[in-house]
């Protein structure tokens, strides 16, 4: 169904090719799965299967990349549109009509399906993604999670043969992926759908894998069936680097797989109790703080602290109101009651620039803060607006991901450099309070990791921290403390062993797996293991 022969692509500018000398083949039918470090080309490859690279990206493509039969070279883009659907990291940049329904029909009126047939398939789409109470709702309304969703069925409305999934589940609760993840999937066994998907949580799909492809850092391709390319990827999920460590061979792919293996290793731990923390002194208090759009009420009175050096995760289902916490927190976003104090001010009552170095938020599209055009330029200017000196932006990028391009345009970068930079720009400033929505989108396991070593040297330093996110292995590495919102009000607030353990939605897959015990992480069962 798609087949890369000897394809290398260079972006106009660019030192080192984006893609060098890719040849495989996908059979129709088969969920192909992309992985490799962050910036490696992943959405590249992807985007040269419609044709969308190089025409709209400029840049130099040889080798050939044929999809049904096509020659993505002789055919336009648009004659592919039945064939191939996309679905990108942002999926907001899509969207082309206001509302949900709309959306969903878009592309089959531009195919001209009879209107009988678009209303059965929008219906149909409605159920399959969770999105029937958000039919009518404005697409500039929704969450992250929820314009996941509707991007994903809008691409499925058209019955493509080929679908093109960039990060697909990156903005979704452990709960939605797992439905979308299932509709894939039914697609692929049922229909026939050929799916090649990029993505950075591999804890997620490698289980649904019938193949995986992997991009190294310089554009070059490996590829193979899950199991043997796990015995060597560097790039791996916590269930595969669990097997390595106990020596189990063939190396689990799924909880279920680890779980049947896992009684003696379960054995050991039962003598170790993991560590607990203190409570630290109050760095942010929150009052009956509320947020309502219109009639809408997002977030009901709420009342909680955050500790100086701590941190602290917000989870909850996609809509539940963690974004709109955060803003009300950061001074700029809506409030209808109730109080924020950080370090005993308000950052809604002070000058912009003041409540930067107070507070620090990072957002959920990370490119709203990014205006030169330049990589350099933007880490200039950061140094100038916090009066940080100078190259103190730059040395923070280059911490949270390994290599990027300073002359690249900000617009050019993956989500995941994207965010890394954004991450950057707000560090400088030294913020009291780090904000952080959704931060992991886009990273690698790697960059995840120099992610979670930055949070904790921030947090040593004795400023707070809250995390956003659907993430649960980033929560398990890095949280200290997790609040659970449902419908705009905290269910549950403690420390992150005693919150996720007990969930079967926000648990890691280490405490799957050695449940009922209090273990979260890979490392920390490394440790206790550890001879004496």
């Amino acid at each position: 169904m798609i087949r890369f022969e000897r394809v290398s692509f260079r972006y106009p500018g660019a030192s080192h090719p984006a893609l060098d000398g890719v040849d495989l083949g996908i059979t129709e039918g088969e969920l192909a799965l992309v992985i490799g470090p962050t910036g490696s080309g992943k959405t590249t490859l992807l985007r040269t299967v419609n044709g969308l690279v190089p025409r709209f990206s400029g840049g130099i493509l040889t080798g050939r990349v044929v999809v049904a039969g096509y020659d993505t070279s002789r055919v336009a883009v648009r004659e592919l549109a039945d064939i191939v659907g996309l679905v990108a990291q942002d999926p907001t940049t899509g969207f082309v009509t206001d509302t949900v329904e709309e959306e969903l029909a878009y592309t089959m009126e531009q195919l001209g399906l009879a209107p009988q047939v678009m209303r059965k398939r929008v219906e149909e789409t409605l159920d399959l993604m969770g999105l029937s109470r958000l039919r009518s709702r404005r697409l500039a309304e929704l969450s992250g999670g929820e314009a996941q969703r509707v991007a994903i069925g809008a691409v499925l409305t058209a019955h493509p043969r080929v679908m093109l999934l960039d990060e697909p589940t990156s903005a979704l609760d452990p709960a939605a992926a797992e439905e979308v993840l299932a509709a894939l999937t039914r697609l692929v066994h049922d229909l026939g759908t050929t799916v090649l998907m990029a993505e950075h949580r591999l804890e997620r799909v490698v289980q649904y894998a019938d193949r995986i492809v992997h991009l190294d850092s310089y554009g070059r391709a490996t590829t193979g069936d899950p199991s043997s390319m796990m015995e060597q990827s560097l790039v791996a999920p916590p269930v595969v680097h669990l097997g390595r460590l106990a020596g189990w061979k063939p190396l689990p792919l799924s909880v279920r797989d680890a779980r049947r293996r896992s009684a003696e290793v379960a054995g050991r731990l039962a003598a170790f109790v993991p560590p607990t923390r203190t409570e630290p002194e109050p760095c942010l208090e929150v009052r009956d703080l509320s947020v309502g759009y219109g009639p809408v009420e997002a977030l009901q009175p709420t009342t909680f602290r955050l500790g100086a050096g701590e941190v602290v995760a917000v989870m909850g289902r996609n809509g539940v109101g963690k974004s709109s916490l955060l803003w009300a927190i950061q001074g700029s976003g809506t409030r209808t009651g109730g109080s924020v104090r950080v370090s005993g001010r308000d950052p809604a009552d002070m000058h912009p620039a003041a409540a930067r170095r107070l507070v620090g938020l990072v957002p959920h599209t990370p490119s709203d803060l990014l205006f030169m055009e330049t990589v350099a330029e933007e880490c200039d200017r950061s140094d100038q607006t916090s009066e940080a000196a100078p190259g103190t932006t730059l040395r923070l990028v280059e911490r949270i991901l390994e290599a990027v391009d300073l002359g690249s345009h900000p617009a050019d970068l993956s989500e995941g450099e994207k965010l890394g930079l954004v991450l950057a720009i707000q560090l400088s400033a030294g913020p009291s309070l780090l904000l952080l929505d959704e931060p992991t989108r886009g990273l690698d396991y790697a960059a995840k990791e120099r992610l979670a070593s930055i949070i904790g040297r921030v947090a040593a330093q004795g400023a707070g921290v809250m995390i956003a996110t659907h993430d649960v292995e980033f929560v398990a590495e890095a949280a200290d403390r997790v609040i659970v919102l449902a419908d705009g009000e905290i269910v549950a607030d403690g420390p992150t062993g005693e919150v996720v353990v007990s969930s079967p939605i926000f648990a890691p897959q280490v405490a799957k797996i050695f449940a009922p015990g209090a273990w979260l992480t890979v490392n920390q069962v490394a440790v206790a293991l550890e001879p004496a």
